[in-house]
């Protein structure tokens, strides 16, 4: 059962559209009702820019100060779902994608969805992760170098490679 809301969605929502197309058409006008999905597009564009621009300032902070970014990279791809709502024709998805450029609303998406978001980051400058703080520059235990065949070459102990004599891993 669980499988089949997202086709039944895809098949309905189109439906749903055009009926409500009719519907604003005939209590406004044609005219007005194009003014309106247009007016629509162009909204989902600007909030885009002014409230997209504020999460990816947010994501920055959180990044740089070694916090968990994960709620404000939630908020962007709402963000960014809300706008696509609105760009698109259609009175229904541009009430979902108002209602999703509402940061309560996100915040509520957010508490439904945090505990399976989970961020790993790769490097040693820093860096964030749940729960385990942030991570120390110097690290103790052995260091594993993985090289192929050609990248492997024994030095004497100057430092330098001979480069007719170099054994190579087989």
């Amino acid at each position: 059962m669980r499988s089949l809301i997202i086709p039944l969605i895809f098949l309905l929502m189109p439906l749903a559209e055009i009926a409500t197309f009719i519907f604003v058409g005939r209590e406004v006008g044609v005219g007005m009702t194009l003014l309106l999905v247009l007016a629509s597009g162009v909204a989902g564009a600007v909030l885009l820019r002014i409230q997209g621009l504020g999460v990816l300032k947010k994501i920055q902070a959180a990044a740089q100060s070694g916090d968990d970014p994960g709620r404000q990279l939630v908020h962007g791809v709402m963000i960014v779902v809300a706008a696509f709502l609105l760009i698109i024709p259609g009175f229904i998805s541009d009430i979902i994608g108002l209602l999703l450029f509402v940061p309560a609303i996100r915040d509520i998406g957010w508490s439904l969805i945090k505990s399976r978001v989970s961020i790993v980051t790769r490097g040693s400058a820093g860096g964030f992760s749940r729960g385990a703080g942030r991570p120390s520059p110097d690290r103790s235990g052995p260091q594993v170098i993985d090289l192929d065949g050609e990248e492997f070459s024994r030095t004497s102990g100057s430092g330098r490679a001979d480069p007719n004599e170099r054994d190579r891993l087989s």
